[in-house]
């Protein structure tokens, strides 16, 4: 069975002209790959677009990386206690957003669980093949959550208030196809699907006039079937999911995820196998696939209806996987 949605109040893409050429462009960032689809007319330069994207993902990358000691969030996770940081207008935006949903889904969503990541195998530290002690994670839950961070919108500015540890991997991904896809725009680009480690973000439609028709991503492995085929039409629109198939790792028969509940300390225990976002922001559509994962099915169902959110839930049950969908991606089925 196919499933086939179409993004419902934007604009009708722009016929490309006929002499607009399909050219791909890609690379490695972020710890994956990357690889832009666009189409050009004579005047833009490959190697120019090349150089321009690449200059985008390096900003974020330098911003934002758990891995770089040198970037601005490794910088503010090693501040000194109570003191004040500045940030740069990339890095306040997704501290601004975070704490925002962070707030709208009472703590299922927290940017401070760095040390939690990290505890679990999923942050810099590296892999490991056991579970954390229930110490470990006491102590871990006690460097604080995202009530414990001060912002200053005035001065652009984040509080260190102890031993706070930030992580952004679940938000800067999908924000770093966002500014991607501002700089095509500013190059007058209208036609173009940028995808990075598996989310994705379109605009306009190729060159035979069809629209960019992505699959949204499958958690079946080999010994699970997945019935459905779902297609999404990706034009002005971004998507993002998040799945326990992704990061993981097992003992004594249990799977340890890598989305990990910032409010119990624990990776995330529910029927759900993965819930993939619509938006038209990708940074939207990444952090709200990882908040409705930890809420689970049934609350996160109803905070994508409380708040007009296009997201598809699959869940595991004994007889294969189940669908759900929120009312804002029931509206887009065609």
């Amino acid at each position: 069975m196919r499933r086939v949605f179409i993004p419902l109040d934007v604009a009708e893409p722009q016929i490309p002209p006929a002499h607009a050429v399909s050219h791909t462009l890609s690379g490695k960032s972020m710890g994956t790959s990357w690889t832009v689809q666009l189409l050009l007319l004579p005047h833009h330069d490959m190697q120019e677009l090349q150089a321009g994207i690449e200059a985008e993902l390096n900003q974020v990358v330098m911003q934002m990386s758990t891995w770089d000691a040198a970037s601005h969030l490794c910088e503010f996770n090693h501040a000194p206690s109570h003191s004040w940081q500045s940030l740069p207008a990339e890095f306040f935006k997704l501290v601004d957003y975070s704490l925002y949903l962070s707030q709208q889904t009472a703590g299922a969503y927290d940017i401070t669980a760095g040390k939690l990541v990290d505890l679990w195998g999923f942050g810099p530290s590296g892999k490991r093949d056991s579970a954390p002690t229930e110490t470990e994670i006491h102590t871990a839950l006690q460097a604080g959550n995202w009530k414990s961070l001060e912002l200053d919108h005035v001065n652009q500015r984040l509080r260190q208030t102890g031993s706070i540890a930030l992580d952004l991997s679940s938000i800067a991904k999908g924000f770093a196809l966002d500014q991607i896809a501002l700089y095509l725009d500013t190059q007058k680009i209208t036609s173009y699907l940028i995808e990075l480690g598996g989310e994705l973000r379109g605009l306009g439609m190729k060159k035979d006039q069809s629209p960019w028709w992505v699959r949204i991503e499958s958690p079946a492995n080999n010994h699970e079937k997945l019935d459905k085929e779902y297609l999404v039409a990706l034009h002005g629109m971004s998507i993002a999911t998040s799945g326990d198939y992704r990061q993981y790792f097992e003992q004594d028969g249990r799977r340890y995820a890598h989305t990990i509940d910032p409010r119990t300390g624990y990776p995330v225990v529910n029927d759900l196998a993965s819930v993939t976002v619509l938006h038209p922001e990708c940074m939207v559509a990444d952090a709200m696939a990882t908040a409705l994962t930890v809420l689970g099915c049934a609350a996160g169902l109803e905070h994508a209806d409380q708040h007009q959110i296009a997201a598809l839930f699959l869940q595991r049950t004994a007889t294969g996987f189940e669908e759900k969908m929120s009312k804002a991606l029931s509206a887009m089925l065609d």
